[in-house]
């Protein structure tokens, strides 16, 4: 089952436990109880077996259907056929960007190990997994760009050392959604290691490691894309590893923060723009020479005349090494949405120094065999 579940072997406390329904091929039904509050004191807590969705090593598209969050519904290329990837090459017949241009459902897989340099950002259709457990595949020179699309799946692989003007290593818009990234290493790019903007929505980023950067993850265009209001985001179990900001940035829209480990950042951890909801539950966050965790930058939107931060809500995380939380208090706390009132089922721990450790150990690429199908 590889790291994941060999690091969360103990039973664990959740809220919102998903279920441990065997079906790998749909999402997990929700919980049959009824929605606790807001807070994490008044959540109910039940012993899991293992992290989430770690069954899904068991079989080739167990992924489909189970990330958490709001990118829940994304089946990526289930319905399709599994297209081998044979070559290195940043083109050409048995090549990564030959799968991803084809318009039909495909579920691809690498039978080779090494680095493909990107001369040009790599399109991804609709439809799509690109599945790299058993091999380790490296996307260096650009990245990958998710546009007008939907239902895409990205798992184990590492990006480095996108370089150019507007070079993200995944780049998402416009309104693209249902996309699950999970267990993805991403470092050293010229503009952002993630980008979700222009109405791209509906979202899941997990297990991820992203270290060797700035402006990590920025979600939300600017202050004139105001349609960027749809945009819903969750982020889990992911390393920010001394990166310096954009853990994420947020405009507009919702993001789901849980069980992340952010140190040592060099500006803020986490920053809410124009309209921002951040919820922020069973986070890490450990300061190195900068202390500010959360940050507000006020912005005007396009149809309004005052001038707006965001609103961010912490619940039950861990601050370390004197980091400052620097939230604003206020009625704005209290809109923040809440998770279940989006999808019922979620599987959270207490933020712990043990949390800590694994995540260290379990976030990004995996060393783990390609499940048959």
């Amino acid at each position: 089952m590889g790291c994941w579940l060999r690091c969360f072997g103990k039973q664990t406390p959740s809220r919102h436990p998903r279920s441990s329904s065997s079906s790998a091929l749909t999402p997990h039904p929700s919980s049959s109880s009824p929605p606790p509050s807001a807070g994490i004191s008044a959540a109910t807590t039940t012993q899991m077996g293992a992290l989430p969705y770690s069954h899904v090593d068991a079989r080739l598209r167990a992924l489909a259907g189970q990330a958490e969050g709001f990118g829940c519904h994304s089946m990526g290329g289930f319905h399709g056929p599994v297209y081998h990837v044979i070559s290195l090459s940043d083109d050409g017949p048995g090549s990564l960007r030959e799968a991803c241009r084809i318009k039909e459902p495909l579920w691809i897989v690498f039978e080779v190990s090494g680095t493909i340099h990107l001369s040009s950002y790599l399109r991804v259709s609709s439809y799509k997994t690109i599945d790299g457990r058993g091999q380790r595949i490296k996307l260096t020179g650009k990245g990958l760009q998710l546009k007008e699309c939907e239902h895409v799946i990205i798992c184990n692989l590492e990006f480095e050392g996108g370089r150019g003007h507007d070079v993200d290593g995944i780049q998402i818009k416009p309104k693209s959604r249902h996309i699950w990234i999970d267990r993805c290493s991403l470092r050293d790019y010229d503009d952002g290691l993630i980008d979700i903007t222009r109405e791209s929505t509906d979202i899941t980023v997990s297990r991820c490691h992203f270290s060797m950067h700035d402006k990590t993850m920025l979600i939300g265009a600017d202050s004139s894309h105001i349609t960027d209001r749809c945009i819903r985001v969750t982020i889990h179990h992911c390393f920010f590893d001394g990166t310096r900001q954009r853990h994420p940035r947020l405009r507009f829209g919702k993001v789901h923060l849980y069980n992340n480990y952010t140190r040592n950042w060099g500006i803020y951890a986490v920053c809410a723009s124009v309209e921002a909801q951040i919820l922020s539950q069973c986070n890490i966050y450990e300061a190195g020479p900068k202390k500010t965790v959360f940050k507000y930058m006020p912005e005007k939107a396009a149809d309004r005349e005052e001038v707006t931060s965001g609103w961010i809500r912490s619940e039950g995380d861990l601050f370390l090494n004197a980091a400052q939380p620097s939230l604003l208090q206020g009625a704005g706390v209290e809109s923040v949405f809440n998770a279940f009132e989006h999808y019922q089922a979620w599987t959270m721990e207490p933020a712990s120094m043990a949390l800590k450790e694994v995540l260290q150990l379990c976030s990004g690429w995996q060393a783990i065999q390609r499940p048959a199908d």
